[in-house]
């Protein structure tokens, strides 16, 4: 049976990575009694709407990996690898996914012309060798594809997985994103759906102006320059997340990593239902001050908002504030004295 492999060695086998996986595919025609529909992907911290049907179908996801500077933070640009819609320019986080329970996916990844890099995506959600990363090494200005079945329901993480110059600085320089799979009769409706994804940068030292570049020194160490929101530090205070008193709010939340463990935690609110690790077949946890969410994992929590006014999203391992990991949920309408009041 062929096989595709590639491997990389990288300072002296500090990191060492490869990805064996058998050259297979669905068959030719299994997927097309079903209904095919092009897949909705959004940009955070937007979400793709609910899905309404119940029975599966054949979803056509279309992304492209890009190259290019963006900005980091006010002071500071940075040379991001990121994934985005087809034809469109890359984000990071990349697009949110989509799908239901029993749907057949078919991922089309490009690589844009311009880039320098092979590129790839392992997807969590997806049941075999290299979560489908094997099938998708992308040469510039090539394009692979990947049919996959959904067999778990979850909210799944997916990154680059591409061995050179290694996967760390794939996931690193901002190749990532969310595929929610949905059960089967979707999940219940709120008012207001969002996605943020927590991750961290690892910069060599510059000066205010400068565009930074990876360290992978840095990477081993541990010793993140920006922990940030959404692929840039204030992310979410300039484009803050905004609802009214009385929305029940569901939030997506993905800890790409690559490193440290968040500790997920909205300063004034409750969690009233926390799905830890993504896990949304099984009993959420109720009223929930603050949340573990691993690296390469994710979490789904739902909430009302009682009381108006402007909450703080942090990471409360708190110092990481400092690094660029706060955001802002704006919560408009009436006062209401019964639950929150101040007393001279």
């Amino acid at each position: 049976m062929p096989i595709s492999f590639s491997r990389n060695v990288r300072n002296a086998g500090l990191i060492s990575a490869f990805i064996i996986a058998p050259c297979l595919a669905l068959a030719p025609g299994a997927a097309s009694a079903m209904e095919t529909i092009k897949a909705q992907v959004t940009t955070a911290p937007n979400v793709p709407p609910p899905i309404t049907r119940t029975e599966p179908a054949n979803v056509l996801v279309e992304l492209e990996a890009h190259e290019w500077v963006g900005n980091l933070s006010d002071d500071n640009k940075y040379k991001f690898w990121g994934f985005g819609p087809a034809g469109g320019t890359g984000t990071v986080p990349g697009p949110m996914i989509r799908v239901m329970v029993g749907d057949t996916v078919e991922i089309n990844l490009k690589n844009d012309k311009n880039s320098k890099e092979s590129h790839n995506i392992d997807f969590h959600a997806v049941t075999g060798p290299g979560g489908g990363a094997a099938m998708l090494n992308t040469e510039p200005g090539q394009e692979s594809k990947l049919r996959f079945k959904a067999l778990n329901a979850g909210l799944y993480f997916y990154h680059c997985a591409t061995a050179s110059p290694s996967i760390p600085e794939h996931i690193a320089n901002g190749m990532y994103g969310a595929i929610l799979v949905e059960p089967v009769g979707g999940l219940k409706k709120v008012d207001k759906e969002f996605y943020v994804v927590q991750s961290e940068f690892y910069t060599k030292d510059g000066k205010k102006g400068d565009t930074l570049e990876f360290s992978f020194e840095n990477g081993l160490a541990e010793h993140p320059s920006h922990v940030v929101f959404n692929g840039m530090a204030g992310a979410l205070i300039k484009n803050p997340l905004k609802a009214k008193v009385g929305d029940t709010i569901r939030m997506f939340y993905i800890n790409a990593g690559p490193n440290h463990v968040a500790s997920w935690h909205i300063i004034g609110e409750i969690f009233d239902r926390v799905y830890p690790e993504g896990a949304l077949i099984s009993p959420p946890l109720q009223n929930i001050q603050t949340t573990v969410v691993p690296a390469g994992g994710s979490s789904m929590a739902e909430f009302k908002v009682e009381v108006p006014g402007t909450y703080l999203n942090v990471d409360h391992s708190i110092f990481r504030i400092a690094k660029g990991a706060v955001g802002l949920l704006k919560v408009e309408g009436a006062e209401q004295p019964e639950i929150y009041k101040g007393l001279k």
